[in-house]
């Protein structure tokens, strides 16, 4: 089965491959190497290796045998763009989303030079949606680099949103997800930030998706933005 989650904007995580490396400012206080620790503590098989990259051969066609559809996040504990994955890794994935054709298939990553590299390698199928994170206005680019894409559904992540993103262009995209950081020592996220994602979103046309304040005690804190829940996801093409 696949793994539940109580990530907001999906329904269950599917982890071929665990384990990754920081490259960005937003992986300072990543919750998957925290957690990948801790099962590796407590034995748990998938995490012997704690977060060094590992390839779970037997769960690359996992869901073709999860007949109920379902939203599924790709690597939740990784990167599908990770540097020490082989291109054919990598393509497997992506064949077994291909095949997979009930479900949607969410991925994000951090590393989108490597995804305009391997893009054109890549059979877009409609149920696969390809996002990227962007964390502050240092990492625009990637961007640029999800609008050479032939994924049907781009999307972006601002989470953790560390900073405005005044300068960010939505030409193209078809989601907004925004986010606080959440944890121990979790850097804070301002209202006006949000607030400008959540107008630039609604005056380009593009479903916006408020998943948390974050905070200490994000369960607190909450996911409403000026006292509004916003759950809006693309529209089937």
């Amino acid at each position: 089965m696949a793994n539940k989650t109580k990530i907001e904007w999906t329904e269950c995580s599917w982890n071929p491959i665990t384990g990754c490396t920081k490259i960005s400012d937003g992986c300072q206080n990543c919750y998957a190497a925290a957690f990948a620790k801790r099962l590796m503590a407590m034995h748990n098989p998938r995490y012997l290796n704690g977060f060094d990259v590992t390839i779970h051969e037997d769960l690359i066609e996992a869901p073709l045998k999860w007949k109920e559809p379902r939203k599924i996040f790709v690597n939740s504990m990784s990167d599908i763009f990770h540097e020490d994955l082989s291109d054919e890794v990598i393509l497997s994935i992506f064949k077994t989303m291909n095949e997979a054709s009930w479900h949607t298939f969410q991925v994000l990553t951090k590393r989108s030079e490597r995804l305009r590299i391997l893009c054109d390698r890549i059979v877009w199928t409609d149920n696969i949606w390809m996002g990227v994170t962007i964390e502050s206005n240092r990492y625009l680019r990637r961007v640029d680099d999800l609008r050479h894409t032939r994924a049907k559904v781009k999307f972006i992540s601002a989470e953790p949103l560390l900073s405005d993103l005044d300068n960010l262009n939505l030409n193209g995209i078809d989601w907004l997800i925004v986010g606080g950081e959440s944890g121990q020592h979790c850097r804070p996220m301002q209202e006006k930030w949000a607030l400008s994602l959540r107008d630039k979103a609604q005056i380009s046309g593009v479903p916006f998706f408020f998943k948390q304040w974050g905070g200490t005690n994000k369960k607190k804190a909450g996911r409403t933005l000026q006292g509004q829940t916003y759950n809006e996801y693309p529209q089937k093409k």
